[in-house]
């Protein structure tokens, strides 16, 4: 059963091993190529657009982005079976985003599935159901981002409005083994907690999902910007403080969901 997904390929730019993060247990991230947003903060710039790009880092020329298929991952991926075991952890697909390349990704996650391997995907969630209903039967967690409740003001810090996004996650709700809703908190477009409120209030809404995560905004993706010759849409605005993301866990939490700050 194997064999028919080992020769599919697909555009990825990193593979990352022994993260506790982007799912349950010690997981192997794959990170896909290209998205259909380009949010101001996105800390993987380099994952936006599918080409294969130059950028520079430590002052080296280096190429992002390679073509490989499922096999070639699988062999990555399979070397640290034990550690899933022991861990309850798996695969989790990245980018970029991986509903932009579906053949390579629903092929991956089921490659994942023949060896038993716990499967999630990272999503913005724009694209047509129909992508989406093809990961269903072989994705275990969706972590999913709603960034804002407002589609003008979403459109304006990712270049997408987000009624799709919005549609899409109630279907995924409703369909899906386990729905997670991620929400990167980033001053001067989502932090406050009137926003937030309204985020969790949609959480809530869905009728299935009871985590809740904040991600706070971070510059560590800064000097990819650099690397790249592009400019870095969010200047120089600090990371929201601790004692603020608490502010917002708990006004998120009032819904009565598991409010979590990282994962």
């Amino acid at each position: 059963m194997i064999e028919q997904f080992e020769k599919v390929t697909g555009r990825i730019f990193d593979i990352q091993k022994f993260s506790v993060h982007d799912g349950p247990g010690i997981r192997t991230i794959v990170f896909l190529k290209g998205c259909f947003l380009r949010c101001r903060w996105c800390c993987n710039p380099e994952s936006q657009e599918f080409a294969i790009q130059k950028m520079l880092r430590a002052g080296k020329e280096e190429t992002v982005g390679r073509d490989v298929t499922v096999g070639e991952v699988m062999e990555q991926v399979l070397k640290d079976m034990p550690y899933y075991r022991r861990s309850g952890g798996g695969v989790t697909l990245s980018g970029g985003e991986a509903l932009g390349q579906p053949d390579f990704a629903v092929a991956l996650l089921s490659a994942c599935k023949e060896y038993g391997i716990n499967t999630a995907i990272e999503t913005t969630g724009f694209s047509q159901f129909s992508v989406i209903e093809r990961f269903l039967p072989v994705c275990d967690l969706f972590l999913m981002d709603i960034k804002h409740t407002d589609s003008a003001k979403h459109k304006e810090f990712t270049t997408q409005p987000n009624e799709l996004i919005l549609e899409n996650a109630k279907k995924i709700a409703q369909s899906a083994k386990k729905l997670v809703i991620r929400v990167p908190v980033i001053p001067t477009f989502n932090d406050t907690p009137q926003e937030i409120a309204s985020i969790a209030k949609f959480t809530k809404s869905l009728g299935t999902v009871n985590e809740l995560h904040l991600l706070p905004y971070h510059r560590l993706g800064y000097d990819k910007y650099v690397g790249l010759k592009r400019d870095y849409g969010m200047g120089d605005i600090p990371s929201p403080t601790k004692e603020h993301m608490e502010l917002l866990r708990a006004t998120a939490a009032k819904e009565g969901l598991d409010v979590i700050i990282g994962g």
